[in-house]
């Protein structure tokens, strides 16, 4: 009777491993990620982060967005797969009282004539930044020197098929009743190449973005030209970005980016310069206390990241924020932060 059950019980295991190696269920991720930072002005540190004010120097725990998530497929019909993701930020690494927070989630179809999602996203704008934002998700995220890297809720991504194995076509549209403005919302992109510089040792893009919502300055229209190519173990990219309000003459002003990252026997060496007179970024929203005139703000970030394991990333940086602006006629100096980064960055 025993040897009866131990065999059964042994068949079905095997059963459901073996249905289980054929239908592509749920899969189950995340991402814990923390770092301690030194800043002399606080101005480019996490949100949420437990005591940080800006304006002071500090020395703080910051928690890069570690993400729970699911997300898979299924085959409904020929030619129809349903896909989906449910993605989470999670603040119990802080003091923040919210544990969760929502990222990018959605429901979709993917067909031979492309992929529809609805749901929260990064709009198709901030998408086509592809690997260029070397030390995204940290204090030097580009976010910090420009806008529209947002995510957006109540809104329809359409992502064509790959063309000739290198071209995709990408739009959204935000619906509008849901954003309660009479601002049309939506983004246009076309990307070639491969972000991951993998399959295709290059990637470029051109984006659009229409009535991007910024919190401090309104609604905003941007332009996105993206470059990045691989020589070797050298990577070497570009960005340039066009900022401007939707009306009136708040925002009118140009971003530039230029880094190159080298691989030396897996440690991976990084540097950034960025150049801005939009003041559309976080470090200028937050250390200037009036908006002025004639903004001028660079960047540069130095910083290296080396992999011990598939799932576990060490990763440091240096990044140093300076600039002025006119104020009443008189040139004014903004607070230069200097912020100094190490961290650790696990995946499961």
């Amino acid at each position: 009777m025993k040897k009866t059950l131990i065999s059964a019980s042994v068949a079905s295991v095997v059963a459901l491993a073996s249905f289980g190696a054929l239908a592509e269920g749920p899969q189950f991720y995340g991402r814990i990620d923390l770092a301690v930072t030194n800043t002399d002005a606080s101005s480019t540190v996490q949100g949420g982060t437990s005591g940080a004010t800006v304006g002071e120097s500090g020395t703080y725990f910051e928690n890069n967005f570690s993400n729970v998530g699911v997300k898979g497929s299924e085959n409904i019909a020929a030619g129809f797969d349903v896909v989906y993701q449910l993605e989470f930020q999670v603040e119990n690494t802080s003091n923040s009282g919210d544990t969760f927070k929502p990222r990018n989630s959605y429901l979709g179809i993917k067909t031979n004539a492309g992929t529809f999602l609805v749901g929260r996203n990064d709009t198709v704008f901030k998408q086509a930044e592809g690997g260029i934002d070397l030390f995204g998700n940290t204090n030097a995220d580009i976010d910090r020197m420009l806008a529209a890297q947002t995510r957006s809720a109540d809104g329809l991504w359409y992502h064509s098929p790959e063309i000739a194995d290198v071209l995709t076509f990408n739009a959204h549209y935000l619906m509008e009743d849901n954003q309660g403005g009479d601002e049309s919302q939506y983004g246009l992109s076309v990307t070639a190449g491969d972000k991951g510089l993998k399959k295709h040792n290059y990637y470029v893009a051109g984006s659009y973005v229409a009535a991007d919502k910024d919190k401090k300055l309104g609604y905003l229209d941007a332009y996105r030209a993206v470059a990045q190519f691989k020589f070797g173990e050298f990577k070497v990219g570009g960005l340039y970005q066009k900022t401007e309000s939707t009306e009136g003459n708040l925002v009118d002003g140009n971003t530039y980016l230029v880094n190159v990252a080298y691989n030396l026997n897996g440690v991976n060496l990084k540097a950034e310069y960025i150049v801005d007179d939009s003041g559309t970024g976080i470090y200028y929203k937050n250390i200037a206390a009036v908006r002025g005139d004639d903004i001028n703000v660079q960047n540069l970030i130095l910083g290296a990241d080396y992999r011990i394991s598939k799932s576990t990333l060490l990763f440091g940086h240096y990044a140093m924020y300076e600039g002025d602006h006119v104020i009443a006629g008189n040139k004014v100096d903004l607070e230069d932060d200097n912020v100094f980064t190490v961290g650790i960055r696990y995946d499961f």
